[in-house]
Parts: structure tokens; sequence; C-alpha cells
């Protein structure tokens, strides 16, 4: 193995167990050391790969957020369609919505810029995307409550069966924006 195919494998490691421990305690709570310990190397091992903890963050998400940018591309029939997509998005990557929801997204004073700016404007595509343009103040808060049963169900939900949870939370999410 080369140098750089272990720095890769390091790299995948740190990551790894960064996505878990976010996913188990939320953002906040996970120090560099943490992550170093649950991988076997140093602080300043992880610090030499993700300096600061918002690269680790950032990367972690990556994949999530080109997959909603697919998703919120996508044309669909009605509301049905996509919350269903929605749904099976939020499932795909359950183990960072807690991080994209909660942690990072959840603070409104985050800076231009910032990765918690990106996911609340993630957050206003979905609404309108599912809402419309000019929706009446009924639909707003159908929709809002669709959307944030799907984000809830998901992070709370993490030792149910992928399929289970999302069959369930798309019947769940299209009865109350058809209510």
């Amino acid at each position: 193995m080369t140098t750089l195919d272990q720095g890769n494998a390091t790299r995948s490691r740190i990551l790894a167990a960064a996505r878990e421990l976010f996913a188990e305690r939320g953002y906040a709570a996970v120090s560099l050391a943490d992550i170093a310990a649950a991988v076997g190397l140093t602080k300043t091992a992880v610090a030499y790969h993700f300096h600061p903890k918002d690269r680790l963050a950032t990367e972690i998400i990556a994949p999530a957020a080109d997959d909603l940018l697919a998703l919120l591309g996508s044309e669909f029939s009605g509301h049905r369609e996509f919350l269903r997509s929605f749904t099976a998005f939020a499932v795909r990557h359950r183990a960072v919505i807690r991080l994209l929801t909660e942690d990072i997204g959840g603070a409104d004073s985050a800076p231009p810029g910032s990765p918690g700016e990106a996911i609340r404007e993630f957050g206003r595509e979905l609404f309108l995307r599912l809402a419309g343009p000019d929706p009446s103040p009924g639909t707003r808060v159908r929709a809002w409550a669709a959307l944030g049963a799907v984000q809830s169900g998901v992070v709370k939900t993490t030792d149910v069966p992928a399929e289970v949870v999302e069959e369930t939370l798309t019947a769940a999410a299209v009865a109350v924006f058809e209510s």
C-alpha cells in the first residue's frame, strides 16, 4: 500500500467514525479527540486531515447535498411523488440527517456561506417544491408539518429497518399534507 493509499484509508476511517459519532451524540458534543480515540489515532493525526472540525462536517454532508440537489432538480407529478422521493432521500441519508437539521442547520445565526446557511436554504427549497410559490396559510402549515415529520422521523428511528421507516413516513407525510 502506498503512502497515498494509507492516507486515503485513514481519511475514510476518520470520516466513518465521525459520521457515526455525530449521528449518535450530535456535532457539538463530539471533539476531534473523540474521533481520534474511535479510530486509534492521535488528535493531531485527525487534525492533520480535518482541521477545523467543520471540514469533517462538510465532507460528510457533501454526498447528501449532491443527492438533495438532484432531488430538487427533478420533476414530480404531484405532492405524493415528491414526498415519496424526499422520504427516500431522508432514509438513505438518515445517518447524517441529525447533523443536517439539528446541529448545523438549526442555528439561525449561521454566517453567510456556512453549511448552516446552505442547509436552511435547502429547507426553504424543499418547502417551495411542496407548498408552491404562494401557499395559503393552511398549506404552509401542512407543508412544514409534513417535511418536519420526515426529518424528525428518520432521526428518531435509526433502529428501525429502512424499508419500514420509508413506507411509514411517506404515508404519514402524505396524510399530514392532505389533511
